[in-house]
């Protein structure tokens, strides 16, 4: 049974309200990062470099595109709002790559603030979820095809489970089409988290590539150059699924309400606009490119 990491989420900010004791939630926090890595590492089973190699350079092309282009606006964003940097760059990796796997991975990356992560995958759960009901009618609206949908839902909606959701009500070639076309986008999960750890980081200081990268890396290899391992793969995925979920519902426990205030309207309208971006650009390249 795979728990909803939105729900894993929620239950986690209620169980904080009635944590008095700041060093347990630090305890907690160091323990949802040990899981968020780990998790990070067995999701690499999920994604075969075959697939990604069958793919065509036309989708190859798009999704570079796409995410070079949320990243640079995610960074000219980030200024224009003076938004927090941690905060900005968790949601610009989510919006541009995954949702919340790749603000996952470049939080214990960058060893990000508890509720700098609750605040980026708060945000980008709720566009996901938006995005599931409008996408759809959306796709219909402009007459997308299937094949054009399944590009369009895989390269603008955030999470993996919402492209899934969005594609399979517009039917079963976009679906197939989504799904492969993710497993592209999910790649660039390495790369971004390497160039936002760069950008964090202390130029001084010596850089090194994360160990749950290099294992995330290792995994895929594995299962995708073993394929006695196959009948594995979907039992690892729903651990990796429900380690993410733990991970959340530990995160929210750590979450400090007295410093809701730094939220503030300008992270959702900031994820907001950086998302209609995705969007147009997601578009724009389905229709000319």
């Amino acid at each position: 049974m795979i728990v909803s990491p939105q729900l894993a989420l929620i239950i986690g900010l209620i169980l904080s309200l009635f944590i008095k004791e700041r060093p347990i939630q630090a305890k907690i926090k160091k323990w949802s990062s040990h899981i968020l890595q780990l998790s990070v590492v067995i999701l690499g089973s999920s994604l075969l470099f075959q697939d990604v190699l069958n793919q065509g350079m036309k989708n190859i092309l798009m999704t570079a595109l796409s995410i070079s282009t949320i990243i640079a606006s995610g960074l000219l964003g980030m200024k224009l709002f003076k938004l927090d940097r941690e905060v900005g760059q968790l949601i610009t990796s989510g919006t541009a790559i995954c949702g919340g796997s790749a603000i996952g991975a470049l939080s214990s990356a960058i060893k990000a603030n508890a509720n700098n992560i609750t605040i980026a995958i708060s945000v980008v759960f709720l566009l996901n979820t938006v995005a599931v009901f409008i996408f759809p009618p959306l796709g219909h609206y402009l007459g997308l095809s299937q094949l054009e949908f399944g590009q369009f839902a895989a390269l603008a909606i955030h999470d993996t489970s919402s492209v899934v959701a969005a594609a399979a009500i517009y039917g079963e070639e976009a679906l197939t089409t989504a799904t492969t076309l993710k497993l592209i986008r999910a790649l660039w999960i390495i790369p971004v988290t390497y160039f936002f750890l760069m950008l964090s980081k202390d130029r001084s200081q010596k850089q090194s590539i994360p160990w749950f990268i290099v294992g995330f890396i290792s995994m895929s290899l594995i299962f995708s150059f073993i394929p006695s391992l196959a009948p594995v793969r979907p039992m690892l995925g729903s651990v990796a699924k429900n380690g993410f979920s733990l991970a959340l519902f530990l995160i929210g426990s750590s979450f400090n309400y007295q410093k809701l205030k730094e939220v503030g309207a300008k992270s959702i309208l900031f994820a907001v606009i950086l998302w209609f971006i995705a969007i147009a650009v997601s578009l724009i390249l389905i229709k000319f490119l």
